[in-house]
């Protein structure tokens, strides 16, 4: 039974995206469902994340909307699923650094922020459908003047249909 295990197994990478994919369904978004996975050096889950409206916030009153005035769409109060899973994390924060972060949308200029502020140094993401906004072009200066990897993952065709990203 020696070389007899299986050839098509989940790469790290891909299990990790397929359960930052699996968090984004949890996200009541009707437009845009983001999740994330928080992995330590040891390729063990540290925390998980999605989008969604702030503790205490009933979800049946947020304003899904995406137009209108700041105080009418939910801009200014949902938090991103790169935020929900740096803050969910319970352990030391001394765990987040070196750490990686597995999300399906690139991060915008304020989760870049906290990435960087956690200690986190690797963000593998999915797509980047925003990258021609101001935002993400100072995403993409700020982690890399600070030293934060980026790489883009591509996804096996096996796997494409179940993380496919909208």
């Amino acid at each position: 039974m020696i070389n007899k295990q299986r050839k098509d197994y989940l790469s790290w990478d891909e299990y990790f995206m397929a359960i930052a994919k699996l968090s984004c369904m949890r996200s009541k978004d009707p437009n845009t469902q983001v999740g994330a996975c928080i992995v330590g050096g040891d390729n063990r889950i540290l925390s998980i994340g999605y989008n969604g409206a702030p503790n205490g916030f009933d979800d049946k009153e947020f304003p899904w909307s995406r137009e209108g005035g700041v105080i009418d769409t939910k801009y200014a109060y949902v938090c991103h699923g790169e935020m929900n899973a740096i803050l969910n994390y319970r352990g030391s924060r001394k765990d987040l650094e070196s750490a990686k972060i597995y999300v399906d949308l690139f991060p915008c200029n304020e989760c870049a922020k906290l990435i960087i502020q956690s200690g986190i140094k690797e963000v593998i993401y999915l797509t980047d459908k925003y990258k021609d906004t101001d935002e993400v072009k100072v995403s993409k200066m700020m982690l890399a003047k600070c030293g934060v990897k980026i790489r883009q993952l591509k996804i096996d065709k096996k796997l494409e249909l179940n993380l496919k990203n909208d």
